[in-house]
Order: structure tokens, then sequence, then C-alpha cells
């Protein structure tokens, strides 16, 4: 059975918190691009991307983070590959 789309983005900003608790997941836009929300180096980042990969099963290689600038982005990223 597929994961909805409210699904992945709760694990996404699941995987997000575990790395930047600090980060208020009401107050993301998921439109807006992450970098501009939340402050993250590129480990931070790397983090995320293994949680992801982890929550979802599904590899992110390097060449697709560019992709994955908004909250929106990457959901559908994950809606993609997590079937």
């Amino acid at each position: 059975m597929p994961i909805n789309r409210s699904d992945i983005r709760r694990g996404v900003l699941e995987s997000l918190l575990a790395i930047a608790p600090e980060v208020d997941a009401q107050a993301l836009d998921d439109a807006r691009l992450l970098r501009d929300q939340v402050d993250l180096d590129s480990m931070d980042w790397l983090n995320v991307l293994l949680g992801l990969h982890r929550r979802f099963g599904i590899d992110i290689p390097e060449t697709d983070y560019a992709r994955l600038a908004t909250l929106q982005q990457i959901v559908d990223y994950v809606a993609q590959r997590a079937r």
C-alpha cells in the first residue's frame, strides 16, 4: 500500500527534527526554501537525507540533492520513490 503524502510529510519533519530539534515544524512553509527557514550545515543536511533513507527505504543519489530544496519537493520526491 502506498504511503500517503501526510505520512510522508510527517516522516520528513520527524527526520528534520531529529537533527534540528529547535525547528518549529508548524512554522515551516512547504514552498519556501528550507535553507532559508532552517539553519542546517552540510553534515546536518546529509543526516536528514540519511534519516529519509532509513525511514522510507529510498536511495537519494547526490545528483538529486538540488531537487530537494523545499519541503514540498522532498515530499514529492519521497512519494515518487517510496511506492
